[in-house]
């Protein structure tokens, strides 16, 4: 499979706590263009992409991307810890608090549980890698939002450094769509 190195792919630093900017954090923790809706839909479109490089990517971009999913993780959980309950009332997060304490829950910032039905798969790989290609930009977008929302360093730096990942992704899904389209385009002979 895969070896686990027991480090953040980018340090999560935070300077103080922040309930509010945490609750925006939702948005890629549980969101639908969240990183977990982002390693869900790779992984799970790997299956029919009919060549081993599209199967490749696809894998290798889904995994990473639960490694970021690891640092959003790790932002929020620093950003809420030791908040009283009444500290996470005055911030919004009541509703979440009576449900979940500080504890992590795949939602999103609006505080509305992750769910499958925002991802796709649907068996067709030109359709699905430009759907993983929107995704990326989507991801994009969310990242500077997100950055406009906070003055912390080191939040700055763990946010833009997953915001210059999803463009990478961006990239090497368009690189992969050409080559499924050269394949799908070849007379095969059987």
């Amino acid at each position: 499979m895969w070896y686990y190195e027991k480090k953040l792919q980018y340090p999560a630093n935070v300077s103080r706590t922040d309930l509010g900017m945490a609750k925006f954090l939702y948005a890629q923790y549980g969101g639908p263009d969240s990183e977990l809706s982002a390693a869900v839909r790779y992984l799970t479109q790997r299956y029919t992409m009919p060549i081993p490089q599209a199967k490749a990517v696809l894998t290798d971009i889904g995994t990473e991307e639960f490694a970021h999913w690891e640092i959003i993780g790790t932002l929020i959980y620093k950003l809420t810890d030791g908040a009283t309950p009444e500290q996470m009332r005055r911030a919004g997060l009541g509703d979440y608090y009576a449900q979940h304490d500080n504890a992590l829950y795949p939602a999103d910032a609006a505080g509305v549980p992750w769910t499958a039905a925002y991802i796709q798969s649907t068996g067709d790989p030109i359709t699905d890698l430009h759907e993983d290609m929107a995704a990326e930009q989507k991801a994009r977008t969310t990242y500077e939002h997100l950055i406009n929302l906070t003055d912390d360093p080191g939040i700055i730096a763990a946010l833009s450094f997953l915001r210059e990942r999803e463009v990478v992704h961006f990239q090497r899904f368009g690189e992969t769509l050409m080559l499924v389209r050269e394949y799908l385009n070849k007379k095969h002979v059987y």
